[in-house]
């Protein structure tokens, strides 16, 4: 069984990480300030073992602005 298909089957969110096919329970926001407006949030999901890495990656270039768990970030959506 492949676990995109399975993913789509159950609405599970995928980690944004190249190549990884994890469920995602972390939301990072983000924006690039030469081409967003400041209150603009972009996002990308990680799971637990890609958290950091892609934490990082928006952080040395000043693009972080939050991370949230996406049941967080989803009750914060839902209100």
């Amino acid at each position: 069984m492949n676990i995109r298909e399975t993913a789509a089957e159950t609405d599970t969110v995928i980690c944004s990480a190249k190549g990884c096919h994890a469920p995602a329970v972390w939301v990072l926001a983000w924006n690039n300030p030469k081409i967003h407006t400041p209150e603009r949030r972009k996002t990308w999901l990680a799971c637990e073992e890609h958290r950091e890495y892609l934490a990082e990656f928006l952080g040395v270039r000043g693009f972080l602005k939050d991370v949230v768990t996406l049941e967080e970030w989803s009750a914060a959506e839902d209100q």
